[in-house]
């Protein structure tokens, strides 16, 4: 757990909760080995590689765990209650990148015409417009709201093209939510996260969730939606240097619309988050 830092003592998804046997499956956070299971009365287990039961909470269909002792507890998300949602399990998909990484990619918006071309974005439609960011105080989050960008296809559900708003929530290091303009209800937000494992500093799964307002399109089709989505992002992902997460300002140039991940690598550094990071040129 070299650089592991103040992430130790965090909430980390560890697997899907509907896919737990009793047999168990064997995975890693932050290099070390750990295994997750499901016992005979049907709770979630999570156990070291030496045998010792690790905190466990089951939440937003995921099993989460941590390897030291978390200080609060895991990070609400008021829709994954909210009557009416579709509650999408979109799976997993391992990524040789910083966990980080991954969540700065997330973040940015001004990739998706080039990334997504005809689906999140298109040109000529490139330019980022002026939207807001704040590290909020209370509730020790990054956000970012007013973000609004033209999408072919916002969603699943949509059927033309429309000027898609957006918010991005930080709760935690590995974890970003998404709230976007809901196609079929224009008064709601869907739900887009992404929550991130810690396999290693250059190695994680992401297992993306969302809660949608959608009673039309087939499960296997949002899924499959979502998963195409991340796919694109992976091979930029890949590609990435350095592979670690810079958080010295002086290590990439940012633009306008670098300004959710200047604030996010602020509050990473800021809380000693440094799993995943590089604090200096090399």
């Amino acid at each position: 757990m070299k650089g592991a830092g103040a992430m130790i003592d965090e909430w980390y998804p560890v697997g899907l909760f509907s896919k737990l046997t009793e047999a168990g499956s064997k995975t890693a956070l932050m290099g070390e080995p750990i295994e997750v299971m499901r016992t005979a009365d049907g709770a979630a287990r999570v156990t070291s590689g030496d045998g010792r039961a690790l905190p466990v909470r089951v939440r937003y269909g995921h099993v989460w765990s941590s390897l030291g002792t978390p200080a609060k507890e895991l990070f609400a998300i008021p829709e994954a209650d909210q009557p009416g949602r579709r509650f999408v399990d979109v799976g997993v998909v391992r990524v040789r990148c910083s966990p980080l990484r991954a969540v700065e990619n997330f973040l940015d918006i001004a990739h998706f015409p080039f990334v997504h071309t005809d689906i999140l974005g298109a040109e000529p439609h490139t330019e980022v417009e002026n939207y807001k960011v704040e590290i909020r105080e209370e509730e020790d989050e990054v956000w970012a709201t007013q973000v609004k960008f033209y999408q072919p296809q916002a969603a699943k559900s949509a059927t033309g093209g429309i000027t898609t708003e957006y918010m991005y929530r930080v709760p935690a290091p590995t974890c970003s939510v998404l709230y976007k303009t809901c196609p079929p209800r224009p008064e709601e937000w869907d739900v887009i996260t992404l929550f991130v494992q810690p396999l290693a500093e250059d190695l994680c799964d992401v297992w993306p969730w969302m809660a949608l307002f959608d009673d039309v399109t087939p499960m296997t089709d949002l899924i499959h939606f979502q998963q195409m989505i991340f796919l694109q992002d992976r091979s930029i992902l890949e590609n990435q240097i350095p592979a670690l997460l810079p958080l010295d300002p002086g290590m990439e140039i940012p633009t306008r619309a670098d300004l959710t991940s200047i604030a996010y690598r602020r509050w990473l550094k800021r809380h000693n988050y440094l799993y995943g990071a590089q604090l200096v040129a090399q």
